[in-house]
């Protein structure tokens, strides 16, 4: 059975953020919530002569980032927390994320310290969830589960960036300017096969943690109407399931 990873889960969205960046020859470029290092080897490559940091507070997702960067020069990664590292003040030229901002604990401080380590006019782009309402993967995944259950204070939410207004106020209050939003509508690839997409979306916190809950008789029924969701969205090419994504840009405000 094939295996799926999280880049191969987002292909369509990562085509369009790196059409996207504006990443110049010369630029200085931080990648927040890197992962295994696939958004920053791209940027590395597009800001040539400059650099690329990616950061990410899972210490085995740095090391798979480290050695897929080999051979690469001007990438360095650094485990911890974007809204708390320590980064040489305007340090970046640009700031992107590929769904890597939305778990924030304190999104306004989070933001100001990325802002404080952008130079004045830097770019941040990124990529967050819309709202969970407008995801069929999010909505289908639930309702195969049966899972009415509000989530736990304190949980991540995937979506709390959803909303543009609040971004937006995030942002400025942050320190960013000409904060705008594009419309990213593409599908998230789950495997090749019905059995590889089981497997991966078995792995996901909110699933697991669901069954978990569940009497063994209950799980059984949830992991069959799942089956039963994802053998729906099989196609030729695999399975696919409809997805909604904000493309944020902003500017570091001078001053």
């Amino acid at each position: 059975m094939a295996s799926v990873d999280y880049d191969s889960e987002l292909q369509r969205f990562n085509e369009v953020l790196r059409r996207r960046y504006g990443i110049r020859p010369g630029d200085h470029v931080l990648d927040v919530g890197c992962g295994t290092g696939q958004t920053t080897r791209d940027a590395a490559r597009m800001a040539a002569a400059g650099s690329a940091t990616g950061v990410d507070v899972s210490a085995p997702m740095i090391e798979r980032a480290r050695q897929a960067a080999q051979g690469l020069h001007d990438v360095a990664f650094e485990q911890g927390d974007a809204a708390r590292q320590d980064f040489a003040s305007a340090r970046f030229d640009v700031v992107i994320s590929r769904f890597g901002t939305m778990f924030f604990a304190e999104p306004i401080a989070a933001f100001t310290n990325l802002a404080r380590a952008t130079r004045p006019d830097g770019r941040l782009v990124m990529l967050v969830w819309q709202a969970r309402e407008r995801n069929e993967w999010a909505v289908a995944i639930r309702q195969a589960l049966a899972d009415d259950a509000a989530p736990s204070a304190g949980a991540p939410d995937a979506f709390s960036l959803g909303d543009p207004a609040t971004v937006t106020r995030i942002l400025e209050a942050a320190g960013f300017g000409d904060v705008a939003f594009d419309d990213v509508h593409e599908p998230v690839y789950y495997g090749p096969d019905v059995a590889a997409a089981m497997a991966w979306v078995g792995g996901f916190s909110t699933v697991s943690e669901v069954l978990r809950r569940l009497d063994p008789a209950s799980a059984d029924a949830a992991r069959t109407r799942l089956e039963q969701m994802l053998t729906a969205h099989a196609r030729a090419d695999g399975v696919w399931l409809d997805a909604r994504a904000w493309l944020v840009t902003a500017r570091r405000r001078a001053g």
